[in-house]
């Protein structure tokens, strides 16, 4: 045993030692750079509402029920003729907004005539704090100097000089004035002339082709000219001179503070998908213009614009720019631009940690794993060890991502310390044959050699993802199936899931739904994808009533052949979700994320607080009347569990079933509104009388008399209690 413990502590130094450098070695040479970009991605993902978009945001979007508008009621077909553009500025010059940037390229004359250009020069005019797009490009730009006859605000650095930029921030690209390497796309002349400011709308990617990062300006005919963001607040007044610490690679600007990397650029911080700001669409803006201006009450009140930086993007099919960034890989991309404007305001830009962090977590791993490996023991400690360390490297740097705005990467030191677990591995098998099988045994279990052989080999990860899209989303269980099955052997219970199954898969199909999976009796399903359907709403509304209407012709069958009478409850919502194929390499779903869909799956559950088989959210409800004729009553505003927020939910009925519950809804209706009143001790009694014929009725008596107890419990809708 003596001659064993220096052998050991000898073999923990060398692959410590080894691991180390090698790990070390490849982290500088990138090796791990992509699966690093990956793990930050999901640091991303995981984080990116855990922070608030600035309210000092607006996002208008010209998208597709903007074009069908416009076509209908203006007779504007597509491209729309600029002078929309100029009412939108004189709407934003009426609310005060502090500046408007386009993240549209208005380099062609308008195929409307110069009449049009005139339109949109003079709204930019009057507005004064219009901020234009500039597109610097190899390909596409024409023109390789700045125009002399364009007075915009410019950074001006003030220290050190324009060289030493160029020296320690190479992405800002210093170029000489006419060397034609790189030109510009700018505005007409008119509209060049009248803007407030010009922003760079050129982004690069990182070498995997996802966008996330952007600079604050780009050298350009030896000008430094803002991006897109910047601009904005150059146009509402910001100061102009800018300078750099080489020390702390910081840029200051006025009050703002932008870290960078190497080579000039800023990681952002994503705060989700861009309906986390304001957006509002074209047609809404230019709605509530021609209102206010008529003197009519607008949809959208100017004052809802005061000193706030609004962009402006298209974001109809075919339209609108999209890129890939850690939120979807089809990020719009105005979103770039509205998100870095949100870090420059609220200060809390994403910081590259010292590579002396990795090395040192690496370090730190390495040691311990190889302890852990060579001295545990029993290989599962050590892979429970090894995992927990994992857990608390991987939980250090969320924290820091959260709590300091700062990106620590961790493949690297993981990585080394699975090398070290598998050559601490090998080496106990290799001398100490003794326990050869046990080792095969244990390292089989808690080892899959597909995944080892992957991380040794530094394999890509497939890009998954999808498009955001409007869907309809079907949730269903049955109630009580778990007592149901027990009471069945397996061959009876396999046959009666499959025989329903069979007409729920059939009507939902049938309806021109997309089933998504089955969890037991449970079944996913949406409309709208892939196939697109208009009424989709319609689609998935028809589809649940027809369900439940087979499943009720169904009832004796059941309770004949099987003993038993199968209810089930299901919930729908229609709202927007990212559906596409998502898994791995070897196996994917067609599958669905998002909100919508776990709003869909809470409605499900929340039948049973109501005493309800059917319910839908108002978003479903009326868009499916939109295109169809349906009934049912508003059954509740609720909270489900996980939300703070209460949505609208209905009962849909067949119409029959609904005339002859004319009597008993209206006077639902009536103690409904009284109980969201807080008159609760007017509403008991109405809820009571309709109980035993009524089940909502009975649920709502409950929380009556609950409420007239605990009266500072009430917080102004009903609150789920379980999922």
């Amino acid at each position: 045993m003596m001659q064993k413990k220096p052998k050991k502590i000898r073999a923990a130094l060398s692959i410590t030692v080894s691991v180390f450098l090698g790990v070390s070695v490849s982290a500088a040479a990138g090796l791990f750079e992509y699966l690093e970009y990956k793990t930050y991605d999901l640091l991303v993902v995981l984080l990116a509402e855990s922070t608030r978009p600035s309210d000092a945001l607006v996002l208008v979007l010209l998208d597709q029920a903007s074009i069908d508008w416009a076509q209908a009621y203006r007779g504007w077909s597509w491209p729309w003729p600029r002078q929309a553009y100029g009412e939108l500025l004189e709407y934003m010059h009426t609310g005060g907004a502090a500046s408007v940037a386009f993240d549209v390229l208005f380099s062609e004359p308008s195929v409307y005539g110069p009449e049009d250009d005139e339109a949109f020069i003079r709204g930019s005019a009057a507005f004064g704090k219009t901020v234009q797009a500039v597109f610097f490009s190899t390909q596409t730009g024409k023109a390789v100097s700045w125009p002399r006859d364009t007075d915009t605000p410019l950074f001006r650095i003030e220290a050190p000089a324009e060289d030493t930029f160029k020296t320690l921030l190479p992405g800002f690209e210093l170029l000489p004035e006419g060397s034609g390497v790189i030109g510009a796309q700018f505005p007409i002349e008119g509209i060049r002339n009248v803007a407030r400011g010009m922003g760079n709308i050129m982004g690069k990617a990182d070498a995997d082709g996802i966008f996330r990062r952007a600079t604050l300006f780009t050298f350009f005919d030896t000008k430094a000219v803002p991006g897109l963001a910047a601009a904005s607040l150059l146009a509402a007044g910001a100061p102009e001179g800018i300078r750099y610490n080489e020390k702390k690679r910081l840029i200051t600007w006025g009050d703002y503070a932008v870290p960078v990397d190497k080579k000039g650029s800023t990681l952002l911080r994503f705060r989700g998908n861009l309906d986390r700001y304001i957006p509002y669409s074209a047609a809404e803006v230019l709605q509530s213009a021609e209102a206010y201006r008529n003197g009519e009450e607008p949809l959208l009140g100017p004052e809802n614009f005061a000193g706030k930086y609004l962009f402006f993007g298209y974001y109809a099919p075919g339209l609108f720019d999209i890129c890939s960034t850690p939120i979807s890989s089809v990020y719009p991309g105005v979103g770039m631009h509205i998100t870095m404007l949100d870090n420059l305001l609220q200060g809390d830009f994403i910081r590259e940690s010292p590579g002396w962090v990795e090395c040192g977590l690496s370090l730190v791993g390495i040691i311990l794993m190889s302890l852990l490996v060579l001295y545990a023991g029993p290989i599962p400690l050590a892979v429970s060890g090894g995992l927990g360390i994992c857990i608390v490297m991987c939980g250090f740097a969320g924290v820091a991502y959260y709590a300091l705005n700062l990106w620590i990467p961790v493949v690297a030191p993981v990585t080394g310390m699975f090398i070290v677990f598998l050559t601490g591995i090998l080496y106990n098998y290799t001398t100490e044959g003794s326990q050869k099988r046990f080792i095969k045994s244990a390292f089989s279990q808690y080892l899959s050699p597909a995944v080892i052989e992957q991380l040794l080999a530094n394999p890509e990860r497939l890009s998954l993802g999808g498009e955001r899209r409007e869907i309809s989303i079907f949730f269903s269980d049955v109630q009580g199936f778990t007592s149901i099955s027990e009471k069945l052997d397996p061959s009876e219970l396999t046959e009666l899931l499959n025989e329903y199954l069979s007409f729920m898969t059939d009507t939902i199909l049938d309806s021109g739904g997309t089933i998504d999976k089955y969890e037991g009796d449970a079944i996913i399903a949406f409309w709208n994808a892939p196939m697109p359907y208009q009424d989709h709403a319609a689609r998935a509304l028809e589809a649940s009533m027809a369900c439940q209407q087979l499943l009720a012709e169904r009832q004796d069958f059941f309770y004949r052949k099987y003993g038993c009478r199968l209810l089930t409850r299901i919930g729908l919502n229609t709202g927007y979700a990212v559906v596409g194929n998502m898994g791995s390499r070897k196996r994917f779903d067609y599958t669905m994320l998002g909100d919508a869909v776990n709003l869909a799956a809470r409605l499900e559950g929340l039948n049973k607080q109501f005493g309800t088989y059917l319910m839908c959210t108002e978003a479903t409800f009326t868009q499916a009347g939109k295109t169809g004729s349906f009934f049912g009553r508003n059954l509740a505003q609720v909270a489900v569990v996980g939300k703070t927020e209460a949505v609208t939910v209905y009962e849909p009925m067949p119409q029959r079933v609904f005339a002859e519950a004319q009597g008993i809804l209206r006077r639902f209706d009536a103690a409904r509104d009284l109980f969201y009143q807080a008159r609760f001790a007017e509403a008991l009694p109405l809820f009571q009388a309709l109980a035993s014929e009524d089940k909502p009725s009975f649920y709502y008596a409950e929380q009556c008399g609950y409420y007239q107890k605990h009266p500072a419990a009430w917080k102004g809708f009903w609150q789920a209690s379980a999922k």
